[in-house]
């Protein structure tokens, strides 16, 4: 048999465990700085920059705060059977059950309700952030982004305010990997985002939005949203596309309703006019030819 403290010394040691891991805890909050207190309150979330977002982060925070409440629960059938049922005196044997029939349909049937619960809101969510942008479906403006090996391509389709000579309103803005391509938005007005890819799957994704999608070849995505708040974000590509992934980069700037409109006259008076479909046409356009690989001085236009 092995040594044991005694009863008195376990109380002790168990009341002093729990002061120091208190007083610890209540140290690491008060060390923390008010923007790290801000990012626990948000649960790690970015600030939500469309009106789309908080749909998603209360999404998120409902989340948690049903696997805390789970977690109180079987946390505290554990001690309380462990404390109810604990042996007593050394030669004790506890009595052995072998089959307990309600609490065997509460395990069975608790985890098939919270994981409908959890399915109903998250469609429902989705349903919401999918939603058109108004009734009749149509947003004020259309941006139709290019993914591809390895950058993004933003045109900005039938707007009214480029003054171009041109037949066409659509204007656009590249990327390379080398130089990561803004995707610039005006604050308050309504934007759809048609998302497509001319050779292999994508995912379109700004943090600040709380929201990704897939660019899948052959298969056009979309999805509408208003920014909420001016600023610069930045955007990735979330999935795994090939050997330059980690360089397939964007900006996000949510300006001015005036500012936004400048920027696209900007981008007609350089004479970036029409749209950049992806694939081949994409490496024709200016900025295209030269990209960089990782040691920043082999080119791949021919590789693309």
């Amino acid at each position: 048999m092995g040594l044991q403290l005694p009863k008195r010394a376990r109380k002790l040691s168990a009341r002093t465990g729990t002061a120091v891991l208190a007083s610890a805890g209540l140290l690491m909050l008060g060390a923390c700085s008010s923007e790290d207190q801000d990012q626990i309150r948000r649960l790690a979330m970015p600030v939500p920059a469309t009106d789309r977002a908080p749909l998603i982060d209360d999404l998120w925070k409902g989340a948690w705060l049903a696997a805390m409440i789970v977690g109180v629960v079987v946390w505290g059938l554990i001690l309380y059977a462990a404390f109810k049922f604990r042996r007593r005196h050394e030669d004790e044997i506890p009595v052995q059950t072998r089959y307990n029939l309600p609490i065997e349909i509460l395990y069975t049937v608790a985890p098939v309700v919270m994981v409908l619960v959890f399915f109903y809101f998250t469609v429902q969510t989705q349903n919401d952030v999918l939603a058109t942008a108004s009734e009749s479906g149509e947003a004020d403006h259309t941006v139709d982004v290019v993914g591809q090996q390895w950058s993004w391509s933003f045109n900005y389709r039938n707007e009214e305010s480029v003054g171009s000579t041109d037949e066409t309103d659509d204007v656009y803005t590249v990327g390379t990997t080398a130089e990561a391509p803004t995707l610039v938005l005006p604050v308050g007005e309504s934007v759809e985002v048609n998302l497509s890819s001319p050779d292999v799957i994508h995912s379109f994704w700004v943090p600040a939005f709380l929201f990704k999608m897939d660019v899948v070849p052959g298969r056009d995505n979309a999805f509408s949203f208003t920014p909420t708040r001016e600023g610069s974000y930045v955007g990735k590509c979330a999935e795994l596309c090939g050997v330059y992934h980690s360089r397939m980069l964007f900006n996000v700037e949510v300006v001015s309703v005036e500012e936004y409109e400048q920027h696209l006259q900007d981008l007609a008076d350089q004479g970036n006019v029409g749209t950049v479909l992806g694939g081949s046409d994409a490496v024709t356009q200016p900025g295209r030819e030269d990209q960089v690989h990782d040691d920043e001085t082999s080119e791949l236009g021919d590789a693309q």
